[in-house]
């Protein structure tokens, strides 16, 4: 088989390995399986930088194997019948290509792999135009899990020129591990939102925007959690929280 037809049939592949994308999604598990679907895959990036090294019409070239990808994923949306299915499975898709595929795409480093990745953002757009995904290294996203500060908060505060140690984030952070840690399930709740919130950021930052989005988190998240806490009412800053990570996570992260 020439390298045009491995490289075709390869990127279908490097969207269905990915399985159930959210299980891998933690900080404990996304290296290795990131590495181990990188390995099952370069076959394909190797057959696609062949060609494209010798090939004359490049972007041509890279538009085949996006559109062989894309059309992977149009037919696995066509096969669900009804809204929260799709729901369901477009949300799955857009995880895979945002937490595995691009990455997979870029670590590669050759010629081909900044345009192809361009041009899989390009057709899956098109395919889906409610979807915003961007492409991000496996470097980005796994020093986003290990990097430990309030992320959402910080963007926010830096939104109005606050500094790190500003009166907001020391108290938020002070809340987080003074009190959310003890609770009983508190330090799943706080891995969670690690294990969100840089993509998140990312996500957000890149809009035209970001400014009106920060200050719309500021007063409908941020600033009832800082009178809560001020108030004494600990238990209802929980709630907000709870609240806050699970709306960015829906609205930001996977569309």
């Amino acid at each position: 088989m020439n390298d045009y037809l491995v490289g075709f049939e390869g990127m279908p592949k490097l969207l269905e390995c990915c399985g159930d994308p959210m299980q891998y999604f933690k900080r404990n598990l996304y290296a290795d399986r990131f590495h181990e679907l990188y390995q099952r895959n370069v076959c394909t990036f190797d057959a696609i930088e062949n060609v494209y090294n010798s090939v004359i019409d490049k972007e041509q070239l890279l538009r085949n194997m996006a559109g062989a990808l894309v059309g992977y994923a149009v037919e696995k949306m066509a096969e669900c019948k009804r809204r929260g299915a799709k729901d369901r499975r477009m949300i799955d898709l857009n995880m895979a290509m945002v937490s595995f595929v691009f990455p997979m795409v870029l670590e590669y480093r050759g010629n081909s792999s900044a345009p192809l990745a361009d041009k899989l953002t390009e057709a899956w757009k098109e395919a889906f135009p409610k979807s915003d995904i961007h492409a991000a290294t496996y470097e980005e996203i796994e020093q986003g899990f290990h990097r430990k500060f309030c992320y959402i908060t910080t963007a926010v505060c830096q939104t109005f020129g606050k500094p790190d140690d500003c009166y907001e984030l020391t108290l938020l952070r002070d809340y987080r591990d003074h009190y959310l840690s003890s609770l009983p399930g508190g330090r799943e709740m706080i891995q969670e939102y690690y294990d969100v919130a840089p993509s998140v950021v990312k996500h957000i930052s890149r809009r035209e925007n970001a400014d009106e989005i920060y200050r719309s988190i500021w007063d409908e998240y941020l600033s009832p959690c800082i009178r809560m806490i001020e108030n004494g009412e600990k238990e209802a800053c929980r709630d907000k929280y709870v609240e806050m990570v699970s709306a960015l996570r829906d609205e930001y992260l996977f569309h």
